[in-house]
């Protein structure tokens, strides 16, 4: 794509997500030390050798005791860390920061699906120069496809959520079941069961977490969204294979065998500690949550991997996870990139955010280690559950992009096809609708829909 027409199509999206427009395709600052010129030994040893200040922006807790350590191991190196907001707040304030030119820090935290979109601005410093591929072979090759492409590699691995099911053993004993269901067939049958005989739903699909139902599709092979990274999309968000799945849960819907309450809320807590909930098809980060939400239930709970589509199958996909990137218009790219680097590559820091922050881990070395994958959760009644993530990690697709408009793509889900499942609607007929809309956006863009 030319400059001028992808200078265009970045500035009305921003404009249709954030309510502000971009003035050129580059972030202000931008120095000639950014280029694509691989570093060399003697520049990172400058670099790092250097009094440099460097700024980062991460909603995560307690993630100062990481940067302690890069810090004991580069003592010239000063870095601020800095809680700005989450979700949209954090994006909404880097995206202004940028656009003003001033007070953008040098590293941020980025969630995989929202790198396409600062990439569009050509906001992100390409890693590839700065080693990035030599640490490649250290995450799961899926999570590491996340962060790069054949342009580049723009962020480094943090935490990833592969999708597994957490289900109540003593409800579903009550309704005479003895083990989590291997495929979706049997997992309506179950469902059936555990309404009749305990009153419970076997789950909830919330009507305002697009997040979990891609999760879902990207489990069942679907391809909803695709980037060239320039100026074409992919958009097949009702595909046959999309309606496929949304027909199941249409089905155990409207035969209220399944809630769709909205999700984290008071009232979604209240259902969890309430039994009103028998499972969960979530991520690898849920256990913890479980723990700390409701402790009312310790050891009634079991974890198992998804139920599949073709029995004999084992097949996962992902919902949540992060990543450190670090912005174009640092004026110390090779300590920016050192950083998210080091925080999400040395064994000690990567332990520290399993151990300490539970984040499900994306490097090797974490989900390799039988100090973290062996532990007994008694939450889980004894159950060795990263163990059981770590093993469904491996099964995520690794073939799976976003839109560079993902913000809006999901808003629009909440509205078309959240309502629809609030509504115990006709889902197929919303993701027509959802589809419309984003071709219908995307072209608005000046993107190309393919």
């Amino acid at each position: 794509m030319k400059k001028a027409s992808k200078t265009a199509a970045a500035m009305a999206v921003l404009a249709g997500i954030t309510g502000f427009m971009i003035t050129g395709c580059s972030p202000a600052g931008t120095s000639p030390a950014q280029s694509a010129t691989a570093m060399s030994q003697a520049d990172f040893d400058k670099a790092m050798s250097t009094p440099t200040k460097l700024t980062f922006w991460t909603w995560l807790p307690d993630v100062q005791n990481e940067v302690a350590l890069f810090e004991k191991k580069y003592p010239q190196i000063d870095v601020t860390v800095e809680n700005v907001g989450q979700g949209g707040e954090h994006y909404q304030k880097v995206r202004t920061a940028l656009q003003s030119g001033d007070g953008a820090p040098d590293v941020i935290q980025l969630e995989y699906q929202y790198i396409p979109s600062f990439n569009l601005t050509n906001s992100l410093l390409n890693l590839r120069p700065y080693g990035a591929d030599s640490i490649a072979g250290d995450y799961v090759d899926w999570a590491w496809k996340q962060v790069s492409n054949d342009k580049g590699v723009w962020a480094v691995p943090q935490d990833v959520g592969p999708m597994g099911n957490l289900y109540r053993t003593d409800i579903l004993e009550k309704a005479g079941i003895t083990k989590a269901p291997a495929t979706y067939q049997e997992y309506a049958a179950d469902a059936k069961a555990v309404k009749e005989k305990t009153g419970s739903y076997i789950s909830n699909l919330p009507t305002n977490d697009p997040a979990q139902v891609i999760g879902l599709l990207w489990q069942a092979g679907v391809k909803p969204f695709s980037y060239d990274g320039d100026k074409t999309v992919g958009i097949n968000v009702n595909s046959d294979e999309a309606k496929k799945v949304l027909a199941y849960w249409q089905d155990l819907i409207q035969k209220d065998l399944v809630s769709v309450d909205a999700d984290f809320n008071d009232q979604y807590y209240q259902g969890l500690a309430s039994d009103k909930y028998a499972g969960w098809l979530t991520a690898a980060w849920a256990p913890i949550f479980l723990q700390g939400t409701v402790e009312n239930t310790a050891g009634k709970w079991a974890a198992a991997p998804l139920p599949q589509w073709s029995a004999g199958e084992q097949v996962s996909g992902n919902w949540g996870g992060s990543s450190d990137a670090v912005l174009k218009t640092t004026k110390n790219p090779i300590a920016a990139a050192e950083l998210a680097k080091f925080i999400n590559h040395d064994e000690e820091s990567t332990k520290m955010f399993a151990t300490k922050q539970f984040l499900f881990p994306a490097a090797k070395s974490v989900l390799e280690d039988p100090s973290y994958t062996d532990q007994k959760v008694a939450f889980f009644g004894g159950q060795q559950v990263n163990k059981l993530f770590g093993q469904i990690s491996n099964t995520v697709d690794t073939d799976f992009q976003w839109l560079p408009f993902t913000e809006y793509a999901y808003s629009q889900f909440n509205e078309i096809v959240g309502t629809s499942i609030g509504a115990k609607g006709d889902l197929n007929a919303a993701l027509d609708k959802w589809q419309e809309t984003l071709v219908s956006y995307a072209k608005d863009q000046g993107f190309t829909v393919k």
